[in-house]
């Protein structure tokens, strides 16, 4: 037997990934900024060697963690649309948005510089979410619960345009509310409320 160990296998190497990445979103957006990697370590119940194993710069967590959150919100569309009719799993959905962006904020600084350096991120996002949002667009158009002739991009928009008017964590409330509004508009009946 050699002096070196052997590789954890990939399923393990990729479940510490998961919760490094999950515990980051979380971290950013409870603490923003000041989001420290020990804790996010401690959080996702790895090493500090662990996390910097994975990411060696904070930038390259940034950039996973934006990557990893932007993925699972695409592929939230299927398991709600099976649990819930087709506007109350968008609405449902719409309201992840809004946690999504809170972890957002808590990047800011890195991921704009990322943003900038990648052109290609920002329109990818925009495909994966206005993808997402075709998808609960179609099932609502087929099932009458949603109206037809509204381009998904137009609801991308609309959500975007909540998210900049009431996207801080004291505007939730009002965030939701807006939400709400903007339901009223794209399903068939008037007075549209969530639950």
């Amino acid at each position: 037997m050699t002096g070196r160990t052997a590789r954890p296998p990939r399923a393990d190497a990729r479940a510490n990934e998961d919760k490094l990445l999950a515990a980051a979103a979380a971290a950013f957006a409870r603490d923003g900024a000041g989001a420290t990697l020990k804790q996010i370590a401690k959080d996702a119940g790895v090493g500090i060697g662990t996390l910097y194993r994975r990411f060696p710069s904070r930038e390259q967590l940034v950039d996973a963690t934006y990557r990893y959150e932007t993925a699972r919100l695409a592929t939230r569309p299927a398991p709600l649309l099976a649990e819930l009719p087709a506007d109350r799993a968008l609405r449902t959905w719409m309201s992840e948005v809004l946690d999504y962006l809170a972890t957002k904020h808590g990047m800011a600084d890195t991921l704009g510089a990322l943003l900038r350096d990648d052109a290609n991120l920002g329109s990818q996002t925009r495909r994966q979410l206005t993808d997402a949002v075709e998808e609960f667009r179609a099932a609502g158009t087929a099932g009458g619960l949603i109206r037809e002739g509204i381009p998904s991009p137009d609801i991308l928009t609309a959500l975007a345009g909540v998210t900049l008017a009431a996207g801080a964590d004291h505007q939730r409330e009002q965030a939701e509310r807006l939400l709400d509004l903007l339901m009223d508009g794209l399903t068939r009946t008037t007075g549209w409320r969530a639950g």
